[in-house]
């Protein structure tokens, strides 16, 4: 590792390749544990053992992704002891309580409950067994809540004073519930659920291209796409007020996703592509579109968004990152949005599982779900710089008092370990992924006729 970069450039390039192989897992968890909630409530009621099926493959998905982000995120945890020390000193007494809430409160209901769903069918009832994964599905939103929390503090602080050089917590509920909180919480649950519906869809498109038409093929394939009608429209209205909300309280970043280096009056363009040169301080070959920035920002013909020159050179984001981040995250869900309607278009015309374009297009848009959220991470984050707690603590201050040599040594580590544990994790997951549902369901019918013991079975029969 080049020892050219700073200590700071270095523990950066770590955290960020750190919490890219973190994000995807927990993501993956989240929809998928309201997934096999819902396959399960829907055995309950219908008793059709396809659900069932689909529950156990599922199953075996969320097992392997929720080990991997687990051991992922306590090596996150580590880092702002090892490499962010200054940032530790200065926010711990606001974000080591968040963290600690999540950890007593997410990851202990998650722990509890989750030996129930895995292994404990044989061993409770079938309510007891769908209140298990009910509660992990729970623990999983409760995490979401915890750390968003944390990280939209960091984002847009309140309730807090600076006593000797330390952040102090003065009022809880401001600190949790901050002005972008809602809106961040809400972005960040929906596409973790988008994450889930499509590799259920490209699952299933995958077994339909290979020859597959049985009911649990079909069945997936089908409420994945169900999943992503309802939720990509949705996660775009988000979306949208998420940017009115940081626009009012990060014009910076605004300016720097739009590439907007001048206040333009009367009106704002929205810059549809172009290259932002930070030294230049100019968006080369931008295609504008006349007061379309200032519709989508303001929702009126002539809003004034601030541009990039409003503000000093040291408190600028780098606009070349966050433009072309952003417009990812935003290509991906508008083609998310055309594959939600295309597939509904399919179905009402009877041609779903017969389509092998779209069940290739599906196939494809597998990991798009992913390279979004990380997109809509870099936008995030990225664009809060150069402040680790807006306005309140510069990145720069945050760094702990390493050598550039020193955090490069730990970075390499971290590459070759990470490489070497979660692409074998990855691997077989795929592997898992490819093989898929069994090709008959349960012999008669579920969960009852599969799994019970003699002991429960007994029980039963005395109450008659």
């Amino acid at each position: 590792m080049s020892t050219s970069m700073s200590a700071l450039d270095l523990a950066r390039v770590q955290f960020a390749f750190s919490v890219t192989f973190h994000i995807v897992f927990p993501a993956l968890t989240i929809g998928l544990a309201s997934f096999l909630a819902v396959l399960e409530g829907l055995w309950l009621k219908t008793r059709n053992a396809t659900y069932l099926q689909l529950f156990d493959f599922w199953v075996k998905i969320f097992a392997i992704a929720f080990g991997m982000g687990v051991v992922s995120g306590v090596v996150m945890s580590y880092q702002f002891g090892t490499n962010w020390s200054g940032f530790s000193n200065f926010a711990g007494p606001v974000t080591g309580p968040l963290l600690t809430y999540e950890v007593l409160t997410a990851f202990f209901l998650e722990a509890g409950f989750l030996g129930i769903m895995l292994f404990g069918r044989q061993k409770v009832g079938e309510r007891a067994h769908f209140v298990a994964t009910l509660m992990v599905a729970v623990g999983t939103l409760i995490s979401t809540f915890w750390i968003l929390a944390s990280n939209s503090w960091m984002q847009t602080p309140q309730g807090y004073e600076i006593v000797d050089h330390r952040v102090v917590p003065v009022d809880w509920f401001k600190v949790i519930f901050n002005p972008s909180f809602p809106y961040r919480l809400a972005h960040m649950a929906i596409a973790a659920f988008i994450c889930g519906s499509l590799v259920v869809a490209a699952t299933g498109a995958w077994h339909l291209l290979k020859g597959r038409r049985d009911p649990a093929v079909r069945k997936m394939f089908t409420m994945g796409l169900g999943l992503l009608l309802v939720l990509a429209p949705v996660q775009a209205l988000v979306g949208d007020a998420h940017g009115l909300n940081t626009r009012e309280h990060q014009p910076a970043k605004i300016a720097a996703i739009e590439g907007l280096w001048e206040t333009e009056r009367g009106g704002t363009s929205l810059n549809l592509f172009g290259w932002p040169d930070m030294e230049a301080e100019t968006t080369h070959y931008a295609l504008k579109v006349p007061h379309l920035g200032s519709l989508i920002l303001t929702h009126t013909w002539d809003g004034e968004i601030k541009g990039l020159k409003s503000f000093p050179r040291e408190d600028r984001p780098n606009s070349t990152i966050v433009f072309w981040s952003f417009r990812i995250m935003v290509g991906l869900g508008l083609l998310m949005i055309a594959a939600g309607i295309a597939g509904f278009v399919l179905r009402r015309r009877g041609r779903l599982f017969d389509a092998r374009w779209f069940h290739r297009l599906m196939v494809a848009m597998g990991p798009a779900g992913f390279v979004s959220l990380l997109a809509g991470w870099v936008t995030t984050e990225a664009g809060r710089q150069p402040w680790v707690v807006y306005g309140v603590m510069r990145t720069a201050d945050a760094v702990s008092p390493l050598s550039a040599q020193q955090v490069s040594v730990s970075l390499a580590l971290f590459v070759a370990v990470y490489f070497a544990v979660f692409g074998s994790g990855v691997y077989f997951l795929v592997r898992v992924l490819l093989a898929g549902p069994g090709t008959h369901p349960p012999e008669g019918g579920g969960v009852g006729d599969q799994t019970r013991t003699p002991s429960l079975d007994n029980r039963r029969a005395a109450r008659g």
